[in-house]
């Protein structure tokens, strides 16, 4: 652990320095960056998806868009490939192909959002992902810590270009909000009032997927933020859109980056994978919430 003698030496003489200045700059500069920006491109993703959906029980790892940019992530490692701008635009693809995917199978069947869901095609994409490292074992290897989800192997590299995919579809979606909010009054009011809602809803879609895949892109499987988060936010500062949308960022930021900092001390001098303690908090939250609709045909 740096001593703050070691962070002001950091701070006022770079990375160059010391050892400590390069484990500030090179280690905890990027990993913290990545807490912030994985913390707050999931949870707004999460937020989106619920309110396209109308559905609060969805989030991008339960509905299976982490699983889509994982498989695309997983396809990356085994054919060799591992270039940050690569690995980010696979990923967006990925989940904007898993969010679709749920999408489209909403609308053909006509079942209820919930149902899908929780259903197949996480479980499909996953599935291939495992195929792919079974048959491919060096693939498995390298997206072993991806799966898990985690910031221990993060690098500038691999977090420019997801940094700036989330920022421009943070930054979108903020100009959004008026839309965001037409759309929840429901389709058929939205459409009086002159809202082009399938469009609209792809273009949601399209940037809830943007920032799925770049977070996945660094962090890995990181699940239940998306769902926590909103959550929380619907019952401090309610649903208008802006609000909304400012809690997520600012609040998904620092639970992530809570989450983190206590995975990485809680066993020292052992790390345990952020994901795990996400699963530990997000599993009897989820639970939780299915009890409380418990009444409701899903």
């Amino acid at each position: 652990m740096l001593s703050l003698e070691d962070l002001k030496n950091a701070i006022l003489y770079g990375a160059d320095n010391s050892v400590a200045g390069r484990i500030f700059w090179y280690a905890r500069v990027p990993r913290t960056l990545a807490n912030i920006l994985a913390g707050a491109g999931l949870s707004v993703s999460g937020m989106i998806i619920q309110n396209v959906l109308t559905n609060k029980l969805a989030s991008p790892n339960i509905i299976g868009v982490n699983a889509g940019a994982g498989l695309a992530v997983t396809i990356c490692c085994a054919i060799g490939t591992f270039s940050g701008w690569v690995i980010a635009g696979a990923s967006f693809f990925g989940a904007l192909l898993a969010v679709l995917l749920v999408t489209f199978t909403a609308q053909k069947i006509g079942a209820s959002k919930t149902t899908v869901i929780l259903g197949a095609i996480n479980s499909c994409l996953n599935a291939i992902s495992e195929a792919i490292t079974t048959l491919i074992p060096e693939a498995g290897v390298q997206s072993a810590d991806f799966r898990a989800g985690g910031f221990s192997s993060v690098s500038t590299v691999r977090l420019l270009p997801a940094g700036i995919f989330i920022i421009i579809a943070l930054f979108l979606l903020f100009t959004l909000c008026n839309e965001l909010d037409v759309m929840a009054l429901g389709e058929d009011t939205a459409q009086g009032l002159g809202l082009s809602v399938k469009k609209m809803r792809v273009v949601f879609l399209i940037l809830s997927a943007l920032l799925a895949g770049a977070c996945v892109s660094f962090c890995g499987l990181l699940g239940f933020v998306g769902l926590i988060v909103p959550h929380l936010g619907r019952k401090l500062v309610g649903n208008e859109s802006k609000k909304l949308l400012c809690f997520t960022t600012v609040f998904g930021a620092g639970f992530v980056t809570i989450c983190d900092l206590i995975a990485r001390m809680a066993f020292s001098p052992y790390e345990i994978p952020v994901g795990i303690l996400m699963s530990f908090l997000g599993g009897p939250f989820f639970i939780f919430i299915l009890l409380q609709k418990k009444g409701v045909h899903t």
